[in-house]
């Protein structure tokens, strides 16, 4: 029995019918499941995040690999069919918790040093890797299943930067490791997806600043249409003298829109409007 002939009985089995709210969309392929734990390198002293697990079949190749699988499932159901269908296959190194990851905490629940596998439902992705990556726990790395625009936007750089491109790359050095479309999927999504991983940059956690440079960063982008300058100026308590001076200084044209920064030119922007974001 192939992989989406097993999905579509164990869902009639339990009588679940996959739930777009709950971003339910099974991956049917074996070789992209073989592409994701390759592209995890999950070694055996490893502590591994597992969001969204549905029917199990990349959590067992997990447990495989990793000291130990905490494996979060916000359906009761699949919940439910995890804990037993693991026992099954005398796989007792995984942590099944019926949970919605918003809600999971990440510091008494996992090490340091601990990394992320997720095919995450659409819906949540922004908040997710919000969440995540300026927590206190960060991971080590991220493998993530993303909707491909979502990828391509992480991804990106000038002149097509975005908050979600700046706040991604603050942490976190991201790479796509391959599309994946939606016949991959059952029942299909109307998008394709891709596979991108994130290494997480060695960095000490300043919540303070690390605000701040946020603040900045969506002041800047507040009004798309406008120079960076003009959205500036209307979020920050400075003339329009002393930002001049700062562009100069800089070397930033006085026109140039916030796409057009790159994560290096925000962080050196930041630290020469530092004084003025409140």
């Amino acid at each position: 029995m192939n992989l989406l002939s097993r999905t579509k009985e164990i869902c009639r089995l339990l009588t679940i019918t996959p739930s777009r709210s709950k971003g339910q969309n099974f991956l049917v392929n074996e070789i992209i499941y073989d592409d994701i734990l390759e592209a995890a390198d999950v070694q055996a002293g490893d502590t591994v995040l597992e969001v969204g697990p549905g029917l199990g079949f990349l959590t067992a190749g997990l447990a495989k690999q990793a000291k130990k699988v905490v494996a979060v499932e916000l359906d009761d159901k699949l919940a439910a069919y995890l804990k037993t269908g693991l026992i099954s296959q005398g796989i007792n190194n995984v942590e099944i918790i019926n949970q919605d990851i918003l809600k999971f905490n990440l510091v008494e629940n996992l090490p340091t040093g601990y990394k992320v596998v997720a095919n995450l439902p659409y819906n949540i992705t922004s908040i997710f890797l919000r969440q995540i990556l300026s927590s206190p726990n960060k991971p080590s790395s991220l493998v993530l299943m993303l909707q491909q625009e979502v990828a391509n936007r992480i991804v990106t750089q000038p002149p097509d930067m975005s908050v979600l491109a700046v706040s991604v790359q603050y942490y976190t050095t991201p790479k796509i490791i391959r599309k994946v479309s939606a016949a991959n999927f059952w029942p299909q999504p109307e998008v394709d997806s891709a596979v991108i991983r994130l290494e997480t940059k060695p960095y000490r956690s300043n919540p303070k600043l690390d605000n701040q440079f946020f603040r900045l960063v969506k002041i800047g982008f507040s009004a798309k249409r406008k120079m960076l300058k003009n959205n500036l100026l209307a979020g920050l308590k400075i003339t329009t003298s002393e930002l001049e001076k700062i562009f100069i200084t800089q070397g930033f044209d006085s026109k140039i829109r916030a796409e057009n920064l790159s994560l290096t030119d925000w962080q050196k922007l930041f630290a020469a409007l530092t004084k003025f974001v409140v």
